[in-house]
C-alpha cells in the first residue's frame, strides 16, 4: 500500500487538461474555466462618481460655515450638464457624475440647506467622496485565466461589459458503477439487492466541481458486461469505476480493464476508508485516459472522491491541481488511538472564540451514508497517532 499523497501525486501524473474551448453567454459562465484572459470593453467608472449623497462643490470653496448656492441637481443616469464655479453646489446622489469644475462632495450630513442656499456645517471630514474615473478598471484590463469562473468573476465581467466568454471544454467523467447487487434509484430492489447511491453522489460532487459527468448503466458482475461498459465510455476523458476492484470472487473490474487495455499504476493505498483505490491509463477514442477505481463502499467512494477525484478534475480543467487544503482545528471530544492506516474520519465544525473546533462523529462505518451526510469535514488522523485529548488540534478537510 502506497500513503495517499504518494497516490494523489501518481494520479495527477495520468492527467492531461483537455482540449478544445468553446464561447458561452455569461449567464452560463458561472462554474466554467476561463480559457483566455477576458479584456474590459470600458472603464468603470466611465466618470469621476459621487461615492455618497450630498453636494458637488469646489474643493477650494470649503470652510467651516461657507455658504453655497444650489444651481442643479445631479442622478445616476443623468448628469448635470453645466459647470460648478465658485461658491456653486450642485445637489448629487451616489453614483451620479461629478459635474465639471466640482472636486469634492459635501455630503448632505455636513450641509444645512434652506432654499437654494447650503451651508457647511462645523467639524467637517477630509474625504472628497469621489470615486476616480478608472478606480475600478481601465478599458483593456484583465481578468486573468485560467480561473473557474466564480459569481463574483461573473459580477465583474458584465461590469467589463462582456456579454460572452472563452471557456475552456468541460471534461467528460464518465461513471461505471458495477455490482449484481445494483438497482437504480426508483426501482424495486430484489431481496439480496440494494440502490445504487455513490455514482449520484458522484455525479452531484463533479458537476458542481464544473466537470461533465455521465452515468453509464450499471455494469454487471461478468467480463462481457464489464467489457461493454468500458466499450460505451471510450469518448470520456476520464473513467470512475466504482466497486468490484478488490480480491473477491466476483471483483472483476481489474480483470476487465486489464484485457481492455488497462496500464495499471497502482492498487492499494494506506488510508480508511478506501483502501482498495485503483488507478491507471485506459485506452480511448482520443488515446490513453486516466483510470480511477473507487471502493464500492459509499463512504468510501465520496472519501476518495474528495481527496483524489476532485484534484484530478482540477488538472483535467486545465487549472492547478493541489491536494485538498487543511485547517487547523480543536477536538471538542478526545478520540481513540489510531491503527496503521492514515483515517479521514468524519467530523462535524464548530467555530468558536478560540478558532475552529471539531467533534468526531461517533460512527466510522464506510457503508454509513447519514453519518457522511451529517459531517461537515473530514478529521485526518495519522498512521499509529495515539490517542488524543480534547482541545488538541488536529488537521481538518472541509466538505
Amino acid at each position: 500500500m502506497i500513503p495517499t499523497a504518494e497516490a494523489l501525486s501518481r494520479i495527477l501524473s495520468l492527467v492531461s487538461p483537455v482540449t478544445g474551448t468553446q464561447t458561452v453567454p455569461l449567464l452560463e459562465a458561472a462554474g466554467r474555466v476561463l480559457a483566455a484572459p477576458a479584456r474590459a470593453r470600458r472603464t468603470q467608472p466611465p466618470f469621476s462618481a459621487s461615492a455618497m449623497d450630498g453636494y458637488a462643490i469646489r474643493n477650494a470653496d470649503l470652510r467651516p460655515g461657507a455658504e453655497f448656492s444650489v444651481i442643479g441637481e445631479s442622478q445616476a443616469g443623468l448628469r448635470f450638464a453645466g459647470r460648478v464655479g465658485p461658491g456653486e453646489a450642485v445637489r448629487i446622489f451616489t453614483g451620479a457624475p461629478v459635474p465639471e469644475g466640482a472636486d469634492r462632495v459635501l455630503i448632505q450630513e455636513d450641509a444645512e440647506r434652506r432654499g437654494n442656499r447650503i451651508r457647511a456645517r462645523d467639524n467637517l471630514d477630509a474625504g472628497t467622496h469621489i470615486r476616480p474615473a478608472g478606480g475600478d478598471f481601465s478599458e483593456g484590463d484583465a481578468l486573468s485565466a485560467p480561473r473557474r469562473l466564480s459569481p463574483r468573476d461573473v459580477s465583474l465581467l458584465a461590469a467589463m461589459n462582456l456579454a460572452e466568454v472563452e471557456v475552456l471544454r468541460r471534461p467528460v467523467v464518465a461513471i461505471v458503477a458495477t455490482g449484481d447487487e445494483l438497482v437504480e434509484p426508483g426501482e424495486t430492489p430484489g431481496p439480496d439487492q440494494i440502490v445504487s447511491s455513490n455514482s449520484y453522489g458522484l455525479h452531484a460532487l463533479l458537476a458542481a466541481r464544473g466537470a461533465a459527468p455521465r452515468l453509464a448503466p450499471i455494469a454487471r458482475d461478468t467480463l462481457e458486461s464489464l467489457a461493454a461498459a468500458f466499450a460505451a465510455v471510450a469518448e470520456a476523458d476520464l473513467v470512475v469505476t466504482l466497486g468490484g476492484a478488490s480480491v473477491g470472487d466476483h471483483d472483476l473490474v481489474s480483470q476487465a480493464a486489464g484485457e481492455a487495455g488497462l496500464e495499471l499504476d497502482f492498487w492499494k493505498v494506506n488510508m480508511r476508508p478506501g483502501k482498495p483505490l485503483m488507478a491507471g491509463r485506459l485506452p480511448g477514442a482520443a488515446g490513453p485516459r486516466p483510470l480511477l477505481g473507487l471502493p464500492g463502499n459509499p463512504v468510501s467512494a465520496m472519501v476518495c472522491a474528495e481527496l483524489f477525484l476532485l484534484p484530478a478534475v482540477d488538472a483535467l480543467s486545465g487549472l492547478p491541481a493541489a491536494p485538498r487544503a487543511r485547517l487547523p482545528a480543536r477536538l471538542l471530544e478526545g478520540v481513540g488511538a489510531n491503527g496503521p492506516r492514515e483515517h479521514f474520519a468524519r467530523g462535524r465544525l464548530t467555530p468558536g472564540p478560540q478558532g475552529l473546533g471539531v467533534r468526531v462523529l461517533g460512527r466510522q462505518d464506510s457503508s454509513l451514508l447519514s453519518v457522511l451526510a451529517e459531517a461537515d469535514a473530514l478529521v485526518v488522523l495519522p498512521p499509529n497517532a495515539p490517542a488524543m485529548e480534547a482541545g488538541e488540534t488536529v488537521e481538518v478537510i472541509p466538505l
